[in-house]
């Protein structure tokens, strides 16, 4: 399991923790009963603060996709349905969105230069099979 924080990002640390988790699940990177590691370990491989990996974990726990058990270890769990997974999927995607439009606007991009700048993506997307690549421009 590879869980990488960027500490620059606007993102809260817990939280690119738990979308990456979540990544890895909806990938099938990481399947039920695998074993996380432990809050102490995670801590220490990332550098970060134990309670921000104690944060994330309790929040997965508390949205049912891990089970941390006393003296066991943290376990993902069993997705109750498809319609949960297609749930936690497209929570994922309007983060994204969120995300995106919250910076566009912080750089002073209007409505409709990021709904061309999509249809743009989007038809190239269509065409290649992939999206552009930004550094290509």
């Amino acid at each position: 399991m590879k869980i990488n924080v960027d500490l620059t990002d606007h993102v809260p640390i817990y939280i690119q923790l738990m979308n990456q988790i979540k990544h890895m699940i909806a990938t099938g990177e990481l399947e039920p009963g695998d074993q996380l590691p432990t809050v102490r370990q995670l801590a220490a491989d990332l550098r970060i603060n134990f309670n921000t990996v104690a944060r994330a974990y309790r929040l997965l726990d508390e949205e049912s996709i891990i089970s941390t058990q006393h003296g066991r270890g943290t376990f993902i769990l069993e997705p109750a349905s498809e319609e949960d997974h297609q749930r936690l999927r497209r929570r994922d995607l309007l983060r994204l969105l969120n995300y995106f439009l919250t910076e566009a606007n912080n750089l002073g991009f209007s409505m409709e230069e990021v709904r061309s700048a999509i249809d743009e993506e989007i038809a190239i997307w269509e065409e290649t099979g992939t999206p552009a690549d930004p550094d290509a421009l």
